[in-house]
């Protein structure tokens, strides 16, 4: 064999090492590892997944000469993050959030490098390593606010060219028709595209770390303002040509090609101050070889692989021990009753949330002493998993594919539940059937979550009582409230906004402590 394709007796050990610890740690956690596969395979936005793995393997590969000349050596520092990680991948899967399973599971992986071969063969590989988080399918977060910024411009952009756009929300009225951003509209499939490739070719094409930075900030504001014109023409197209261009499916082909050509023009643009490739490095001499073989420590890579294998092992078997005393049983939930002066009636709506595979439901309805109307949803949670959790992204008021009703606005109000303020998300709902109709039904809904005996709005504190519940033994059942009422249409929006929030405050301030112990009743029933 020739010096030039023998490989060094100085990585063999640590080579094996880390390959078998990668092994076990895609085994460990073969569910995360299916959850992120089973997204790639269905979402054109995390699509790309699929290769960044492939990418990463062949950027090691081009540096394959550099890195034989580097000396293995296992970090034990590195041992003590990776224990990090571990506890980030057994917080999210405590709560089933698949970002941070699917984020700790590529930061294991990485975090293995560095703990069997060390940080300076780490810091070698700190891009091929770092590009690996492009697999994570995360981002879905930024879309309400990127769907607001494209309605804002297509909006504007509408009137600028002196088309009269009256606008509620998301949804927007132009002469030729009715237009609304959706999820396919937010332009956040664009963005994750361009900022992969862009960082890829930032990588390859340049050696200042400035022309990168600079380059990756492009490929970040290139998509976002090409999405918005996108939106701008497809309703341009379709104003102009009486909807016979541009609707339909036709708006999302549009779409890709018109991203197409911007990423393409960005590339063009971009390889003009290309760096010239750095030579590359000649394969070790035989001496060479022979020195870094006689001054690597025996055993310490597979050493520092068995006890990465053991801190990576021990949220699994915490995990088991917490499920000894989780509560099976069937849900019987109770609703708490009418307290005076209200009484029990039927809801004052047919709306009813999208709330995701509960474990029961309750939906009923409160009359006043006045007259007032207060809708209550319970959606009861137990034995959750990715598919059936509390907290969830797709558990929302109404869908982008409701065919009956339609969010309009959104928002917080104050009120106070069982002695305690609380701050509640807060929605305004219509009815589709009549867009421009002054009396087109209206609800106002307030959103809260109960869990680990606690009321809160965010997402975030929903969470992290959720987890705090199952780590103090005392089991995942959680509930989403949402309290509504419909607007008095004979007030102008804003105060029949207001007149909505005093109904549905006095009557959580009423029922606040009773519905509190409906609840602690429901989880406490064998």
């Amino acid at each position: 064999m020739s010096e030039a394709t023998r490989f060094p007796a100085h990585w063999r050990m640590p080579l094996v090492s880390l390959v078998l610890l990668l092994l076990a740690i895609l085994a460990l956690h073969a569910h995360t590892l299916m959850g992120m596969v089973s997204i790639w395979s269905r979402s054109d936005t995390y699509a790309h997944g699929f290769v960044v793995p492939l990418i990463s393997l062949w950027l090691i590969w081009r540096i394959r000469h550099s890195l034989a000349a580097l000396q293995p050596r296992p970090s034990w520092v590195a041992c003590v993050v990776l224990f990090g990680a571990a506890g980030l991948w057994l917080a999210g899967d405590l709560v089933a959030v698949n970002a941070a399973t699917q984020l700790a599971l590529v930061m294991l992986l990485v975090l293995a490098v560095p703990a069997v071969l060390g940080w300076q063969l780490a810091w070698a590989m700190a891009f091929p390593l770092g590009f690996l988080f492009f697999a994570v399918p995360i981002g879905d977060f930024m879309m309400p606010q990127f769907m607001e910024w494209t309605a804002d411009f297509t909006v504007l952009a509408l009137r600028l060219s002196g088309v009269p756009v009256y606008r509620e929300g998301l949804q927007f009225i132009i002469p030729s028709g009715a237009w609304s951003v959706v999820e396919a509209c937010s332009g956040i499939r664009y963005m994750i595209a361009s900022v992969t490739v862009g960082c890829l070719f930032a990588y390859l094409s340049y050696k200042s770390l400035t022309k990168r930075l600079i380059f990756v900030g492009v490929a970040i504001l290139v998509p976002l303002v090409a999405n918005w014109m996108r939106a701008y023409m497809i309703v341009m197209l379709g104003h102009l040509s009486g909807n016979e261009l541009a609707t339909g499916v036709d708006h999302l082909i549009y779409g890709w090609v018109f991203f197409g050509v911007v990423i393409l023009a960005m590339l063009f643009v971009g390889a003009r101050w290309a760096d010239a490739p750095e030579p590359s490095a000649k394969p070790l001499g035989a001496v060479d070889m022979a020195r870094l073989a006689a001054a690597q420590p025996r055993w310490s890579t597979a050493i520092a692989a068995l006890v990465a294998l053991v801190i990576v092992a021990s949220p699994h078997v915490l995990e088991r021990l917490l499920a000894l005393g989780a509560n099976t049983s069937p849900v019987v939930l109770n609703v708490p009753a009418a307290q005076a002066p209200w009484q029990n009636t039927t809801p004052p709506s047919d709306w009813v949330p999208a709330f995701r595979f509960p474990a029961a439901t309750a939906h009923s309805g409160y009359s006043g002493p006045t007259g007032q109307a207060v809708g209550l949803h319970l959606s009861y949670y137990r034995q959750q998993d990715y598919e059936r959790k509390l907290v969830s992204s797709l558990n929302m008021l109404v869908t982008s594919q409701d065919d009956g009703w339609v969010q309009v606005a959104g928002g917080s109000a104050s009120t106070e539940l069982a002695g305690q303020p609380l701050a509640v998300a807060a929605a305004t709902l219509r009815q589709k059937s009549t867009v421009l109709a002054g009396n087109a039904v209206r609800l106002r809904a307030w959103r809260l979550y109960w869990v680990h005996g606690r009321f809160t709005a965010s997402d975030v504190q929903a969470k992290l009582q959720g987890a705090l519940s199952r780590l103090t033994g005392q089991g995942d059942d959680g509930a989403i409230v949402v309290f509504y009422t419909p607007l008095d249409a004979n007030l102008p929006e804003a105060e029949a906004r207001s007149a909505a929030d005093d109904v549905l405050q006095n009557f959580v301030r009423i029922h606040g402590t009773t519905l509190e112990a409906a609840l602690k009743q429901t989880r406490e029933s064998p």
